[in-house]
């Protein structure tokens, strides 16, 4: 009888200590599993609008659409002053690549502190050709003539001032890799425009000739 009594004794703690073992297996696996967030995961858009910041509010009346737009456009417009101001006193962040470098900038002051006849050339080049509107034929060839004389005098002018050009800059910049012909017609191109519309804007006048060298 002791026998049977230990036998269904060690056959019943078994049977108890199941449902503990099974309570601790599912705790830990719960454990283990991620909380739910009991909300739904936000969206990108909505993240990035958040860090962005609050979107303003559409216009509601034209006059307030074409005010915002008003300032969009004074804003821009200001900014285009701003860099053509900086282009126009020379600054190297702000000019075209064939006006940048110190090379560039001498051939500038060497051209601006010389009086040239090329600068009357738009100025005569308009007068030729209202000259050349009128139905007298005499008008006609004198202003062919006159035409004709302006173009062999800005060719050898040019040409003596590219050469004078790069004489001072091979003098002043031994080791500019500009060349020749290049500089030349730089310094041409400059001579030719009139001194109130040049870009940028001359630093010397004609007399300060002696305070570039």
């Amino acid at each position: 009888m002791r026998f049977l009594r230990r036998n269904s004794a060690e056959q019943t703690a078994p049977t108890e200590s199941e449902p503990d073992a099974a309570q601790s297996a599912e705790h830990v696996t719960n454990n283990n599993r991620t909380p739910k967030k009991g909300r739904p995961t936000p969206k990108r858009r909505e993240v990035e609008g958040k860090r962005r910041g609050p979107v303003p509010p559409p216009p509601k009346t034209q006059r307030e659409a074409a005010k915002r737009a008003r300032g969009t456009k004074e804003e821009r417009r200001k900014a285009a002053q701003e860099r053509r101001e900086r282009m126009m006193q020379g600054d190297d962040r702000y000019l075209m690549p064939r006006d940048k470098g110190p090379v560039r900038a001498y051939v500038r002051d060497i051209v601006d502190t010389r009086r040239h006849l090329m600068g009357l050339f738009m100025p005569i080049v308009l007068v030729v050709f209202a000259a050349t509107l009128t139905q007298n034929l005499v008008i006609q060839q004198y202003a062919t003539l006159v035409c004709m004389a302006i173009l062999i005098m800005m060719v050898i002018e040019g040409t003596l001032l590219g050469m004078h050009v790069n004489k001072r800059v091979r003098k002043k910049f031994p080791k500019a890799q500009d060349r020749s012909m290049s500089l030349g017609w730089y310094a041409f191109t400059r001579a030719m425009q009139i001194r109130k519309l040049r870009v940028p804007r001359p630093r010397y006048s004609p007399k300060d000739a002696a305070s570039i060298d």
